[in-house]
């Protein structure tokens, strides 16, 4: 390189050593946005060079993609919006409020925060703009340090919102052109604005559950003596004590989570309930492809699904018929193999009893005795046909657990050893780390094969084993109706949830609660697209993104999660938190009679 060309690398700024500094923000913001938003838009893409044969011409192209692309690099895109969110906020709290401090300082020394009325005589114009100004400088002297973050992190996010809204809007609207189709009013950035306020309540709750960790010694203080001076003033006795305090702090918040644990598992299967119940009915409230993936793992004939959609409104009935429907079934029972007769509810049994043997005696069917309604090899499907089992519910429900298990395990694997392998690969040498690692992941996965087979079980319990049998005067337009047989497996779906870890409990409602409130908004008001609606979201999205970043400066104790980690690497970069283990300050005294506890390590929750 010539000497021209290294003189001009010379004027190139660098970046910033601090972790803190709002370029470095700024820069690991735009990383993970971009990765979170760009990375799944490109997978159909990538499948498509990989596997020519199965591209689609009009998603796959190369027009799509340049629409892809400028919707996530664009200044409207998600990943600048979010960056401008939280590395603006962090320039704001960094220097705004220092150079107001610092202005005001200098042209008032012996300043108390009230307003300056020097400029009195001026014009009316100047005399507002010093007022303003004043009034800022003295908001410095009475504002704590959170309350500055959050009006930096306020500020930045309510144009972050603004931007993101904009760009979504504008995507929505040449998709529509695109398919000379509506555009739709609800808005899209609903999911993102419940998902922050969701992650913001919880921080708030969990602030007030658990007592604040004990600061070191001179944190607040910002003594500069050495080490002498430190132990002549009796600092290495009060050392031993914080030591003692925050292991009591600790026992205290242990026992406080585990109460939470129990809320937690609560609010997942409240929410799950609803959920799953939303899923048969009204799948329009929840994302396309959190219904794409409960239908995976379901692996229910989508007809089915329309029989009982049909049930619910009267369309489809064991006592008056479906005249326009009845064909569903039996295409279904032809499919697989069985009777269509099985599947017509003209001839079905609507009750229980003696009238229900008779009517399946004329069918060929002889394992429903004393009940009505859908024979179940129907809802089985293929499940356990080599076996011969596909009349067996308990055999539906133990197969599907099992195929359950493994897709379950297949997910749950990465979930908990990525973390380890990111951070602290090493300790997986160790055998019972690794075995404990492994273990989390089948319990894990145990749980959601769990939530499969309770549904299933409880189904068939509601509609064929038990409630059918005890009270067979009831129509089965009741047992297979939305308050009979699915109701019934959505209420015990989520009790699998106390199978699962009590620190991954948490993880999962604040997972599932963010659909479930979607699920719970009025249809109408959210596809208005009114300005009502619109402020409410923006408002919604502005205060808990600005409280999640505040919690994560001045209380990361109160975040839980992936909100924890992702928020710890977003403000304070790679070496900070539970992300890697803090050295011991050499400036602070030793004390090796008191062995370190593991409330001095970061925990990951």
């Amino acid at each position: 390189m010539s000497k021209t060309g290294r003189d001009w690398l010379k004027h190139v700024p660098t970046l910033p050593d601090d972790p803190t500094h709002p370029a470095q923000i700024a820069l690991r913001t735009y990383a993970v946005a971009l990765s979170l938003s760009l990375g799944p838009s490109i997978v159909p893409f990538i499948t498509a060079i990989l596997f020519p044969k199965a591209r689609s011409s009009s998603r796959t192209d190369f027009e799509a993609l340049k629409r892809v692309l400028r919707r996530e690099l664009g200044h409207d895109g998600f990943a600048f919006a979010i960056t401008l969110s939280v590395a603006g906020g962090a320039a704001l709290r960094q220097h705004l409020w220092c150079a107001l401090r610092d202005q005001d300082q200098h042209e008032n020394p012996n300043s108390t925060g009230t307003p300056d009325k020097q400029n009195s005589n001026n014009s009316n114009l100047f005399s507002s703009l010093a007022d303003i100004s004043n009034s800022l400088k003295g908001c410095v002297s009475w504002l704590t340090p959170v309350q500055q973050t959050f009006i930096s992190y306020l500020l930045s996010s309510t144009v972050g919102i603004f931007l993101i809204q904009a760009g979504r809007e504008r995507t929505s609207r040449l998709n529509a052109q695109a398919r000379s189709s509506s555009q739709s009013l609800t808005s899209p950035t609903l999911d993102l604005t419940l998902l922050v306020l969701v992650r913001a309540l919880d921080s708030l709750v969990q602030t007030f559950i658990l007592r604040r960790p004990v600061s070191p010694v001179g944190a607040s203080s910002g003594e500069g003596s050495n080490h002498a001076q430190k132990t002549r003033a009796g600092v290495e006795p009060q050392l031993v004590y914080e030591r003692l305090e925050k292991e009591k702090v600790k026992r205290e918040n242990d026992i406080r989570q585990q109460w939470t644990s129990q809320v937690d598992a609560f609010v997942f299967w409240a929410c799950s309930a609803r959920i799953m119940w939303c899923f048969f009915y009204e799948p329009q409230r929840l994302p396309r492809s959190y219904v794409k993936w409960i239908n995976t793992l379901a692996n229910l004939d989508g007809r089915i699904i329309d029989v009982l959609k049909h049930i619910r409104k009267g369309t489809w009935s064991y006592i008056a018929g479906s005249p326009q429907h009845h064909r569903l079934l039996q295409a279904s029972a032809v499919d697989l193999g069985l009777p269509a007769a099985w599947g017509d509810p003209t001839v079905l049994p609507a009750y229980g009893g003696s009238i229900a043997n008779e009517a399946w005696k004329k069918l060929g069917v002889f394992n429903r005795p004393g009940v009505g309604g859908i024979p179940c090899e129907i809802l089985h499907a293929e499940v356990g046909s080599s076996l011969g089992l596909t009349s067996s519910c308990t055999a539906n429900a133990s197969l599907r657990t099992l195929k359950g298990f493994v897709e379950a395990l297949a997910i749950y694997l990465p979930v908990h050893f990525l973390p380890v392998l990111l951070t602290r690969p090493q300790i997986l040498m160790r055998p019972h780390r690794l075995l404990q690692t492994l273990g989390g992941a089948v319990r894990s996965a145990t749980f959601l094969s769990s939530f499969i087979g309770l549904y299933w079980y409880t189904v068939c319990l509601t509609r064929s084993l038990v409630l059918a049998k005890l009270f067979p005067f009831v129509s089965h337009d009741f047992w297979d109706g939305p308050f009979g047989c699915i109701l019934a497996g959505s209420l015990a779906c989520g009790s699998s949830i106390w199978i699962e870890n009590g620190r991954r409990r948490g993880e999962m409602a604040l997972y599932v609660l963010p659909r479930a409130v979607r699920a719970c908004l009025p249809d109408a008001w959210i596809k208005s697209g009114n300005r009502g609606v619109k402020l409410a979201e923006r408002m919604a999205f502005i205060l808990s993104t600005s409280t999640l970043l505040t919690a994560a400066i001045h209380r990361p104790d109160s975040l839980r999660g992936l909100s924890r980690w992702t928020l710890a690497f977003v403000t304070n970069g790679p070496n900070a938190g539970f992300w890697k283990r803090k050295r011991q300050d050499p400036s602070m005294p030793a004390t090796p009679s008191i062995p370190p506890t593991p409330f001095l390590l970061p925990q990951v929750r």
